[in-house]
Formats: structure tokens, sequence, C-alpha cells
């Protein structure tokens, strides 16, 4: 009866410890989600930006070619 008991102990020691692990690894996970996250939106910002800077040069391009003709 004492081995069982020993022998259940260790196996919840053992699911502990896997799951503080696998909490660890969720953890992480979020953290590099949220960098991800954070770096898209930047490129995005930045697109963006020089896309409204395009859309300004074309607009002022096709104002001067419409003053020559």
């Amino acid at each position: 009866m004492s081995d069982i008991k020993q022998q259940i102990f260790q196996e919840l020691a053992a699911l502990e410890d896997s799951a503080a692990k696998l909490r660890a690894v969720a953890t992480n996970a979020g953290k590099q989600t949220d960098l991800e996250v954070a770096i898209l939106t930047e490129q995005v910002r930045a697109l963006r930006e020089k896309n409204a800077n395009a859309t300004e040069m074309i607009n002022q391009t096709i104002s001067i070619l419409k003053n020559l003709k």
C-alpha cells in the first residue's frame, strides 16, 4: 500500500512539474505574440505613411501634367 501511495505522489509531482512547464511555455508564447503584434503594428504604420507620401507625390505629378497640357 505504501508503494502505491509513493507512486501516486511521484506521478502527481511529475504532473505538477509538467503543468508548471506548460504555464511557462504559454506565458512565453503570449509575450512572443505581443512582440510580433507590436512589430507588425509599427510596420503597418510605416507603410501607411509611405503610402500617404506616395499618394501626395502622385497627386502633385498629375497636377503638374495637367498644367503642362
